[in-house]
């Protein structure tokens, strides 16, 4: 109906509202009248708030019902003129209300007959163009829409005809992606495979498309385990090319910190797997039986079925194949940190892609991370798989030699611990120390026992040795020779293998074991400190022999050299026959050249000497027990000497000290501590 004026408005109100509202005039007499606008609020202040409560409030009603039941005309007259005060000052706030918002309507007016007219001229363009249709579909004729039909219809089967050709190469996808595992081309094969699945989604609206896409994500699936297992063999076997396309293929993937933590669980299972199958093949080949009892077997258990004769050489062979797990876990390291430095490179030299930069230095740092976390947990699981093989078999009745090796392979492997990570190797040196303890107890009774045999049949004649002897020349006393570090056992390690500032790792990364060096090499135990039978050269022994052939004078047993036969060690050396055929011209000949005064028991001694200190070189945890018993080796000589050459009264009554209290309180203590016991 459009819009009204507000005059024309108030003849659709009620007949109340009606009555209410003043007309025209009413308004002009209103707005002319002079009115105080506070008396004014005043009068609209006192109107009661039922009036203004809701459209559908009744004031007739309401008055009607507020009459008092005596009704007065004076009263009645005076609350009418009340009323039409207040009636008076509500109209003539809304007549100023009314004129205030006038422009405004005015206004709103216009844009609506703006509005209109624009309206209108839409209609007639819309006319136009109708009539403009009509046109153009009698001007053309059927040939040309046929035509028009025939090409949108050509386009459609062209479009058609390259999705089939597009269907018809996924559906031979599967054997090129076979292939492409074969040749262990993992990157190529998943890129093969996301392309395969990116034309798949455009072209889903196909039924065989559906079942080739369920194919594919198969076939991803079944490359994912591929990869897995791919990964696992770096364990053992750091191929550079092979890792490189296992890292681009998960990359691919977008799976770089799951392939982390994968290779993480594949070294923690290589070193239980490898460690495993180490000694189970010495266990099955020292049964001699095909018995599958000992599969069933936990390591622990399968421990302690070694036997002493294989034990050294399973230890050889599990650290070695410890070593192999540890130098792939180094040189995958080494993989990452040059990649990180060549992609530092190109990022630096091409700063596009913000956001897949950022991406991939969060990556770097969680992989970087996850290896340098997993350097302690991988040297931890070889400590403790060692510790179980270490304490799996009682050492204490093995030969010097053959413990020494054991010592000097920890040894080795704990400088392979401290090189891998930083570790002190603190569970290795526990269990080694049980191991040097128990063993070295039991050895030192054994060297006491030895010594009491050499002091029984000792015949204290001196001992043709060089003038220029020296306990270095010795075969126990070789290690003081050799400079290393202190972590490095100081035997059966060539010259080659010592250096100071290449490591292990650097050493042997290209090929290589350092415990087959353990294992293959020998020290030269030849040691020439002996005179021949007094002489200092050949010469002079082949003359003494011509003036002395005969050695019927000897007694026979001092014609047999002493052999120990109880521990296995090499014969230590004694007197021979030639020496007691040739004694009555030795004094001579030694005085001559000044040599030292030793004799076959103090030779012994001097080398048991030499043994314990290498012990203590390399045991330092044992150091103090060590040198104890070394002591206690001295004791035991001393009180011998003492014995034999000290109890005569003659010679303690000469007063030259040999009896003195200090020396006797030492003799007691000795009596007290190692010979009454």
């Amino acid at each position: 109906k459009g819009l009204r004026s507000p005059q024309e408005s108030v003849h659709d109100l009620s007949p109340i509202e009606s009555f209410r509202i003043p007309s025209k005039e009413d308004l002009r007499e209103l707005r002319e009248e002079p009115t105080d606008p506070q008396a004014q609020q005043e009068i609209i202040d006192s109107i009661e708030e039922v009036y203004f409560s809701s459209d559908s409030f009744d004031i007739v009603k309401y008055e009607l019902e507020r009459l008092p039941p005596v009704l007065s005309l004076q009263e009645l007259e005076e609350y009418r003129d009340k009323l039409k005060q207040q009636q008076a000052a509500v109209s003539k706030k809304v007549a100023d209300l009314i004129l205030e918002k006038q422009p405004a309507y005015v206004q709103e007016l216009e844009r609506v007959t703006s509005l209109q007219t624009g309206l209108q001229l839409a209609a007639v363009i819309c006319t136009n163009g109708r009539r403009h249709l009509n046109i153009a579909k009698e001007g053309f004729t059927q040939t040309s829409l046929g035509l028009l039909a025939n090409q949108r219809k050509r386009q459609l089967l062209i479009g058609l005809l390259k999705s089939l050709r597009t269907i018809k190469t996924l559906q031979r996808t599967d054997v090129r992606l076979s292939e492409m595992l074969e040749e262990e081309d993992y990157p190529g094969a998943i890129q093969l495979c996301l392309e395969c699945q990116k034309a798949a989604s455009t072209f889903k609206h196909y039924s065989c498309i559906s079942e080739l896409n369920s194919k594919l994500q198969d076939t991803l699936e079944q490359i994912e385990e591929q990869l897995d297992v791919a990964l696992s063999k770096i364990c053992k076997n750091f191929d550079i090319s092979h890792y490189t396309k296992v890292q681009q293929a998960y990359r691919l993937l977008g799976k770089t910190q799951t392939a982390m933590d994968q290779l993480h669980m594949h070294f923690t299972q290589a070193i239980h797997n490898t460690v495993f199958q180490v000694v189970l093949g010495y266990v099955e080949l020292c049964a001699g039986n095909t018995d599958t009892k000992f599969q069933k077997l936990q390591y622990k258990d399968l421990c302690t079925h070694i036997t002493s004769d294989s034990y050294i050489p399973c230890l050889a062979d599990l650290c070695k194949a410890l070593w192999e797990v540890m130098l792939s876990y180094y040189r995958t390291m080494q993989w990452h940190e040059n990649h990180d430095q060549d992609e530092a490179a190109a990022v630096s030299s091409d700063g596009s892609n913000v956001i897949g930069t950022e991406e991939n230095s969060f990556d770097r740092s969680y992989v970087k991370k996850k290896l340098e976390h997993g350097l302690s947990r991988i040297w931890q699981d070889v400590q403790l798989k060692v510790k179980t093989y270490l304490l799996g078999t009682d050492l204490s009745n093995f030969k010097y030699d053959d413990f020494i090796f054991v010592l000097d392979v920890i040894s080795r492997l704990m400088q392979v611990g401290e090189e891998f990570c930083g570790s002190k190797s603190e569970v290795l040196q526990e269990s080694i120390r049980k191991q040097s303890v128990n063993y070295f107890k039991t050895y030192h009774r054994t060297r006491l026992e030895e010594l009491r045999m050499f002091l029984e049949n000792e015949t204290w004649e001196l001992c043709p040795v060089k003038s220029s002897f020296s306990i270095l020349q010795l075969h126990e006393f070789k290690f003081m020779e050799q400079s290393r570090s202190p972590s490095v056992s100081p035997s059966k390690q060539p010259a080659s293998a010592i250096s100071t500032t290449v490591t292990l790792f650097e050493q042997y990364c290209n090929g290589g074991n350092p415990f087959e060096i353990q294992a293959d090499s020998k020290d030269d135990e030849t040691e020439d400190v002996l005179a021949s039978n007094g002489y200092e050269s050949d010469e002079q022994e082949k003359s003494a022999y011509q003036e002395y052939d005969s050695d019927s004078d000897v007694p026979e047993e001092l014609k047999r050299d002493y052999v120990d036969e109880q521990t296995g060690d090499a014969p230590l050396k004694s007197i021979s026959r030639e020496t007691l055929r040739s004694r009555k011209r030795s004094d001579y000949n030694l005085n001559k050249v000044n040599a030292p005064i030793l004799t076959n028991t103090t030779l012994n001694v001097i080398r048991l000497v030499g043994k314990y200190m290498q012990m203590m070189n390399i045991l330092k945890p044992i150091a103090f027990d060590v040198i104890h018993f070394m002591s206690q080796l001295f004791d035991y000589y001393l009180y011998a000497v003492y014995t034999f050459f000290g109890r005569n009264d003659t010679f303690e009554s000469t007063g030259l000290g040999l009896s003195s209290s200090r020396l006797r309180t030492t003799l007691n203590r000795i009596q007290e501590s190692l010979i009454d016991l």
